[in-house]
């Protein structure tokens, strides 16, 4: 009989190539690159947090593949695509505490009913965790981002073209126009 060896934070300051990757349940969940829709999106979405974080002093902002250590039953990580923080800043550690704000943009793999349960998952882990807003963005195939908030997370409000998401409460007064998104 084997006994599977749990991943531990240490591990991910080890993931080969510098990859990206989280734990969930336990396990080393590695994360493949994204494409180029997706990563310019989740760069132009980090750009604007970042004039946000210079302009109002109250956190934070991170682009793709900054770790976040939490303590759930089924997760001690996250890796999201964009995020706004108002912890502690640790050096070159990970972390503590999950983002007040979370975007995940959706890649080629990110499709079909298994990843819709998978996703919806995270962003409950994502609220579990203190997350007051997480983002959906799907640059690909509807071209719209869906903002969920910790207060009611089965529910999103969907923007697309033409129209400003925003991410309240977690960032007052902070909004992107969709059309800078999907560009």
């Amino acid at each position: 009989m084997s006994t599977k060896i749990r991943a531990t934070i240490e591990d991910l300051y080890h993931v080969p190539e510098n990859g990206k990757a989280e734990i969930v349940n336990g396990e080393l969940v590695r994360m493949p690159p994204t494409g180029g829709g997706p990563g310019r999106s989740g760069g132009e979405i980090y750009v604007s947090l970042r004039e946000y974080e210079r302009r109002t002093k109250s956190g934070y902002a991170f682009p793709d593949n900054v770790g976040f250590i939490v303590d759930l039953p089924n997760r001690q990580s996250f890796s999201p695509d964009a995020a706004f923080y108002v912890g502690e800043l640790r050096g070159g550690k990970f972390l503590e505490g999950a983002p007040i704000f979370a975007v995940e943009v959706r890649s080629e793999g990110d499709y079909g009913p298994a990843m819709e349960r998978e996703m919806a998952q995270k962003r409950a882990d994502y609220f579990s965790a203190g997350t007051q807003v997480v983002w959906d963005v799907d640059v690909l195939k509807e071209k719209v981002v869906r903002v969920y908030r910790a207060g009611d997370p089965a529910n999103s409000t969907v923007y697309g073209r033409g129209e400003v998401a925003e991410a309240e409460p977690a960032l007052p007064g902070w909004g992107l126009a969709v059309d800078d998104i999907l560009a």
